[in-house]
């Protein structure tokens, strides 16, 4: 598949999952904002019934006083005039005939009673009752009806101005009243909680009650809030005057929960597209890496080519020559093109090594022999058998073994490999004009063995350091094969390091030259493990 493809598909998945992320998030916002208006709505509402209700108990409570006053009153004169009435009644025997009797369902009498009961109750006289004046005179009843709508009349009237001066006593008295009588702090709870209860919402809330200035009453603490939104302040008795206007502020600590929690289903939505946009992303990158590997692998086997097939020409001519007569006569001719032949065999030999090294990356874990080395000893075998080839480029070698404990458990084989690949690597990137300088040392620290070795080439960038450690990756330099080389012997280096239970790095600065740091566990002695 070709990069572009790959790339035009990445660009088309990234929007589908970004433009879903974004809806996701679109629609959780539109659905805090519904959720937030229907809570205020519902809040505002219900600290307006909250006030209404304190305006009618205050109503209640005055109407109460006056028709109690009244009422002691109107009694008063009831009980004057039944003293009036009283001398006026007369006293009357009225008998009653009581008739009891028990029949069978047959409707034969079982039994059958009879009785007299007499009462005495009081009449007014009958002159009082009716009064004629002859022809041209009035009933009596309807005069006395006449006379009772007159007293309903007066009643409603009486009735109505007592309502009347109730309405200005409160107008004109209660706001002189302090807030702390007009207003039960206990009853006011109750009473909020139970209108918001109405309107469907069950949270903790903190409440006051502000005069105008903002200062509590009765010595409520002040709510502590970061925002004037954060709280709702409702107008108690709006018919006060604007001097004596007291509020009420009513604050939620869990409003942000409560709105929430009605679209927390969102969020593992949105959670598993996250995910899904991260394994993409993943995937697309892993595509991309073994699309490089795969180029770097088509570069290896150009390079594996031209490297293997050199030495291999070079070997075959100087065969066809050796089977010239006349050269073999001449003794320097002879050592020269066996010499030839000798070095072009020793060279194909490093290749096919370096390339049966690819084995070892397919398997999880190289096939080690390990022993009890010193390390001290393995690094002053390999400085001694490279030195011959630093001095033919006229550098110097030094070694500097500061490591008191130098035991350590590894393959002696690897091991030697992995210093001569780093040795070799530093003889390859040198300076030209530069003597070649490199320097090999060994120290302890936190019981672990460190082994360095620094030149003097030209060194490496540093977005490059990090890479050098992959299979089939070479610099720039490399890769014009102005230095030979498949991009192996690094990674190489790294997993077998690795394999040893160890840890290696690069510091690089360009012009400089390069240290790599190997770090190996130290192998416990005899007189530690007791």
């Amino acid at each position: 598949m070709k990069k572009s493809t790959i790339w035009i598909l990445a660009a088309i998945m990234a929007f589908a999952f970004f433009g879903l992320l974004y809806l996701q998030i679109m629609y959780l916002k539109e659905s805090i904002r519904l959720r937030s208006d229907q809570f205020n709505e519902a809040i505002n509402r219900s600290l307006l019934q909250v006030s209404r209700n304190l305006e009618l108990d205050q109503t209640k409570k005055y109407m109460y006083e006056a028709f109690e006053e009244a009422q002691k009153k109107q009694t008063a004169a009831a009980y004057n005039r039944s003293l009036a009435l009283r001398n006026q009644l007369q006293e009357e025997t009225v008998t009653h005939q009581q008739k009891f009797k028990v029949t069978a369902p047959d409707g034969t009498e079982l039994l059958k009673m009879e009785y007299n009961a007499s009462s005495t109750v009081q009449t007014r006289p009958k002159s009082q009752i009716f009064q004629s004046s002859g022809k041209k005179g009035t009933n009596a009843i309807s005069k006395t009806i006449l006379n009772m709508q007159d007293e309903q009349k007066k009643k409603f009237l009486y009735e109505t101005d007592l309502l009347n001066e109730v309405a200005n006593q409160i107008i004109n008295t209660a706001s002189n009243v302090p807030i702390e009588e007009r207003i039960n702090l206990k009853g006011l709870e109750t009473s909020i909680r139970n209108e918001i209860k109405n309107n469907g919402i069950e949270l903790p809330f903190q409440y006051e009650v502000v005069d105008k200035n903002n200062k509590p009453i009765n010595g409520q603490p002040l709510l502590v809030v970061h925002n004037r939104k954060d709280y709702y302040a409702q107008v108690l008795f709006p018919n006060d005057p604007p001097d004596k206007v007291t509020y009420l502020k009513v604050y939620f600590p869990d409003k942000e929960k409560y709105l929430f929690s009605e679209v927390s289903f969102i969020y593992p939505s949105i959670l598993f597209t996250f995910i899904l946009l991260v394994t993409f992303i993943i995937i697309i990158y892993i595509t991309f890496r073994q699309k490089r590997l795969s180029e770097m692998k088509s570069d290896f086997m150009n390079n594996m080519t031209h490297e293997l097939k050199t030495p291999v020409s070079t070997i075959s001519l100087a065969a066809q020559m050796l089977k010239d007569g006349s050269i073999t006569k001449s003794p320097e001719v002879f050592k020269h093109i066996s010499g030839v032949i000798n070095d072009e065999t020793e060279r194909l030999s490093l290749q096919v090594e370096k390339v049966l090294q690819m084995s070892l990356f397919e398997k999880q874990k190289a096939t080690l022999k390990m022993k009890e080395l010193d390390a001290n000893d393995i690094v002053v075998s390999v400085a001694n058998t490279f030195q011959i080839k630093v001095e033919k480029f006229g550098g110097n070698l030094d070694i500097d073994l500061q490591a008191t404990d130098s035991t350590i458990e590894a393959d002696k084989m690897h091991i030697t490999n992995v210093l001569f690949n780093l040795l070799d690597n530093a003889v390859k990137y040198r300076k030209e004009d530069v003597p070649l300088e490199l320097m090999i040392r060994t120290w302890n620290n936190n019981n672990k063995l460190y082994i360095a070795i620094e030149d003097n080439g030209i060194g490496i960038k540093k977005e490059y350091v990090k890479k050098i450690f992959e299979r089939f990756y070479r610099v720039s330099t490399g890769n014009r094969h102005d230095v030979k080389g498949f991009g192996l012997g690094l990674a190489y280096v790294r997993k077998i390091v690795e394999d040893h239970k160890g840890t290696i790095k690069a510091e690089s600065e360009v012009g400089k030259g390069t240290k790599f740091i190997i770090c190996l566990p130290i192998m416990k002695n005899s007189e530690q493990l007791k």
